[in-house]
């Protein structure tokens, strides 16, 4: 149930790993400190869900799994845009990050689309039975 296969793996792994180490260099203080916490969740569970996605037992399983994807890159854009007001000199490196969070989210945002589009064109193959 692969979409991407190990490419969209990697890409976002490489993501969390860069995420990572920005978040290493941040100022930690009591504004910053659950931010960067929040964003270390959401930008390193976008892989884990991929693997699981890609480990699914069924399209809807996988569907799901890509919609917390989805859902996980977004919430990093929201992370990061935050980051980048609490943490001023920091927002130009925030803004890469921010834009690499939005391409993985427009990548899920087409699976997940094609994943409803092949699920309902089977559920309504199957009603022609």
């Amino acid at each position: 149930m692969k979409a991407g296969g190990n490419e969209l793996e990697e890409r976002a792994s490489s993501f969390a790993e860069v995420v990572i180490d920005f978040c290493r260099n941040l100022p930690l203080d009591a504004v910053n400190d659950p931010l960067v916490q929040q964003l270390v969740r959401s930008s390193t569970s976008i892989g884990a869900n991929y693997c699981e996605a890609d480990e699914a037992e069924s399209k809807k399983d996988f569907r799901h799994k890509i919609a917390l994807c989805r859902k996980e890159s977004r919430e990093t854009k929201y992370w990061l845009r935050m980051i980048a007001r609490s943490a001023a000199a920091h927002a130009p490196q925030s803004r890469i990050l921010w834009r690499e969070a939005k391409e993985l989210h427009l990548i899920f945002c087409a699976i997940v689309r094609t994943t409803d589009k092949n699920l309902q064109a089977a559920a309504t193959a199957r009603a022609k039975l």
